[in-house]
């Protein structure tokens, strides 16, 4: 019997060729083309001869092991920089080195943890997996960065030995700690340590250098989060000495404010108070129903003078950070907590912005004074609102008539032009914590938002605006706070998504507040309305400081300054000084060159994002310390990012959040739909999107780096479902098994 010869193949033409190579997910070799396209003996041969041809035109490279891929593309495996996060929690990355003529695909960096890593600019070798000709995804081989000088971590001790565990989530490895480098280190304790260099059993050697307490403290978290993010917290002693010698500030030739009734409204938590606030009726005629208003400013500027020392020490900073159990302030206490502060019934200094508005809330014009004022009472945002619905006390029984009537009657017009002007209304709910007596998280709750705290923020947006007008004016330096609309490219992703809501929003349309207003307005009342306010937020521009003006986005304000918080901000501080030399007000005007606000502004922007991001773990990993004794129970949650590698979710009764890995869902193969913001099983068709409410378990809750992991309790019909699928997959299987002969054990391996 002979055997029937082979039916010859088709050799592929050159754009097949290249459809291959291009949809391949990694570079592939000339074997594996002439595998795809069944080429044998003397097609093999013109195979490599198309190959030379397509790469003598460029249509292909060829990487290495003589390994071809389209040009542009990424090799196998690549050193990459951590350069972002994306909206939907996701690390994006670059490629160290790019040859390519075309912008560097995007590169998704797939974790096997918590959102947080890596950070930016870490530096990771990755296996790359092509997902389309302009997107990659990166599995971590290694991080390749250079080793920190100091590292940050829980000390342990068997008494031979010591350990340190890092509590840098990034770190993927213990350190060994010999006794003798230990010094007096107790079990448990936080620790600074620095690398030596070696290796001990496989584990990189260090020593102890700094012992920062007990870890099990709750202040212990404070303490990890300012020294993972960098945050200076010593003061020079020049600084210091510098704020310790401050004394009053005189009359002099300031405007003497201190008859009027100013009043400090703050959180019951604050500790310094650097705004004090005051209107009145204004008497002009031609303004029937319009206000005085006062917004009173602590002279920072006449205590902090351009280059000395305090003036360093706060540029370093760039502002205060504030975290639930302490603050690293901006200035030190002998004056953010005091002569900065104005403390009630006691002289300070201040710079002044009297302001008249309409009956509508419009600005009609304003003045900056420097002045001498005595705060007449310090009241909080639940006192001041008890107050107005009826429920005085002692202290603001005697100050309704002519203090806090006249605040809510100038914020009511305030919010006529608000409404106007369509500024941006985002719901942005914020956590506190109440802490016990012995410094454990007692309770994390929604913060409220009382129309006192809307009161103040009126007023400080005013003078805001006032001051930034001031110095255009003046023809001053000013360091903007700029909030520019969303790019084209959000604006196009946002207008799929809400397609597939049936929510239109036209093609090209330039973006306001107005139209986003508008979206969030529909779907207030319907089960989308976290979703869409959250696809909302993350389509905004970032804020930032910038002496070039652009506007306020958010707050549809053609001008804005930040001028009312110079304790806490250093921008603040150099609108002051700008005021001071533009209005001729005496010593401690400006002195810096405009030239520099641009390095000054983009450093003030870089010192604010590193506050937040310190702000942030800071809260995430008190929550975990909160949740700790929870792990086995289950929540309400909901659905916060969708990622390749699971869901990040946000629990309804904490605000705490946490990765769902897609390991643990139901086996499948789940698409991620960037567009829709969902993952979605290619089999099962379980379906899994942004914002849609979940229940989940607890599963870890890791104190030390304050991630959290949680599995999804499905429903039962949901688990059936996915039950069903698997068994008709399954006998799917089979049945393909039964049609194919068992291959030779080499031809398996290539398999």
């Amino acid at each position: 019997m002979t055997d029937t010869p082979r039916k010859p193949v088709p050799f592929p033409t050159k754009e097949q060729i290249l459809d291959f190579i291009n949809d391949s997910p990694s570079t592939v070799g000339k074997r594996e083309i002439a595998r795809a396209f069944g080429l044998r003996g003397p097609a093999k041969i013109e195979l490599k001869k198309v190959l030379k041809e397509l790469e003598r035109d460029g249509k292909i490279g060829r990487g290495r092991q003589r390994r071809f891929a389209t040009p542009g593309s990424m090799p196998d495996v690549a050193v990459l920089e951590i350069t972002g996060i994306d909206e939907d929690g996701e690390l994006l990355a670059k490629p160290l080195s790019w040859q390519g003529d075309d912008r560097p695909p995007k590169i998704y960096v797939a974790q096997s943890g918590g959102r947080a890593a890596y950070g930016i600019r870490d530096r990771v070798l990755c296996r790359m997996r092509k997902l389309s000709p302009k997107e990659y995804e990166a599995q971590v081989i290694r991080q390749i960065s250079e080793a920190p000088s100091r590292i940050l971590g829980i000390y342990q001790t068997n008494g031979q030995e010591g350990r340190l565990i890092p509590t840098d989530r990034r770190a993927k490895s213990e350190f060994i700690i010999a006794l003798e480098n230990a010094g007096e280190a107790e079990d448990g304790e936080l620790v600074l340590c620095e690398p030596l260099p070696g290796r001990v059993y496989g584990l990189k050697p260090a020593r102890v250098v700094e012992r920062l307490g007990d870890s099990n403290q709750p202040k212990a978290v404070s303490l990890v989060c300012i020294n993972a993010h960098d945050i200076p917290t010593d003061f020079t002693p020049e600084a210091v000495e510098q704020a310790e010698k401050a004394e009053a500030v005189p009359l002099g030739k300031r405007v003497d404010l201190r008859q009027i009734p100013l009043v400090t409204i703050d959180g019951a938590d604050a500790r310094d108070y650097d705004d004090a606030v005051f209107a009145e009726a204004d008497e002009d005629p031609n303004n029937k129903g319009g206000w005085h208003i006062i917004v009173a400013i602590a002279d920072v500027a006449h205590y902090v003078r351009p280059m000395d020392d305090l003036d360093r020490c706060a540029f370093e900073r760039g502002n205060s950070v504030y975290f639930p159990d302490r603050v690293v302030p901006m200035l030190p206490e002998a004056l953010s907590n005091g002569w900065c502060s104005l403390v009630p019934y006691e002289d300070r200094g201040c710079l002044a912005a009297h302001m008249w508005i309409d009956a509508d809330g419009r600005l009609l014009r304003h003045k900056f004074i420097r002045g001498l004022m005595r705060s007449h009472a310090r009241l909080t945002y639940e006192q001041a609102q008890a107050a107005r619905d009826g429920q005085t006390d002692e202290t603001t029984q005697a100050l309704m008539e002519k203090v806090i009537n006249p605040l809510y009657g100038a914020y009511e017009s305030f919010l006529k032009y608000r409404k106007a002007r369509n500024v941006l209304e985002l719901d942005v709910p914020e956590r506190k914590m109440s802490f016990s007596e012995d410094g454990k998280v007692a309770s994390i709750d929604k913060r409220q938002r009382l129309d006192s705290h809307k009161l103040i923020e009126e007023f400080m947006i005013t003078a805001n605006v006032a001051a930034a007008e001031a110095l255009e004016a003046k023809r001053q330096p000013c360091m903007y706070r700029i909030h520019d609309a969303p790019g084209l490219e959000k604006m196009e992703a946002l207008r799929q998504f809400l397609g597939s809501l049936d929510i239109k929003l036209a093609k090209g349309q330039q973006p306001s507040p107005k139209i986003f207003n508008r979206i969030l307005s529909q779907a207030a009342e319907s089960d989308q309305s976290h979703m869409i306010n959250t696809i909302v937020l993350r389509s905004q521009a970032q804020a930032e400081y910038n002496p070039e003006n652009i506007g306020h986005f958010g707050l549809a304000l053609h001008r804005y300054a930040h001028f009312t918080s110079p304790i806490r901000r250093y921008s603040d501080l150099l609108v002051h000084r700008a005021l001071i030399k533009g209005y001729g007000l005496g010593e401690g005007g400006l002195q810096e060159d405009a030239k520099d606000f641009g390095d000054i502004g983009e450093h003030l922007s870089k010192t604010e994002r590193r506050a937040a991001a310190a702000e942030r773990d800071a809260m995430d990993r008190y929550t975990t310390l909160f949740m700790a004794d929870r792990v086995g129970a289950s929540f309400g949650a909901r659905i916060n990012g969708v990622t390749r590698f699971g869901l990040f979710i946000t629990l309804d009764e904490t605000g705490a959040d946490g990765l769902v890995p897609i390991r643990s869902l139901p086996t499948d193969y789940y698409d991620h739909d960037e567009q829709l913001h969902q993952l979605r099983g290619k089999r099962n068709g379980l379906t899994f999107r942004l914002g849609e409410r979940v229940e989940v378990k607890l599963m870890e809750a890791d104190v030390i780096t304050g991630g959290m992991v949680f599995n999804l309790v499905l429903k039962p019909e949901d688990v059936a479902k996915a039950a069903k699928a698997g068994d008709g997959r399954r006998k799917i299987k089979q049945g393909h098994r039964k049609g194919f002969k068992k291959a030779p054990k080499s031809r398996r391996r290539q398999r």
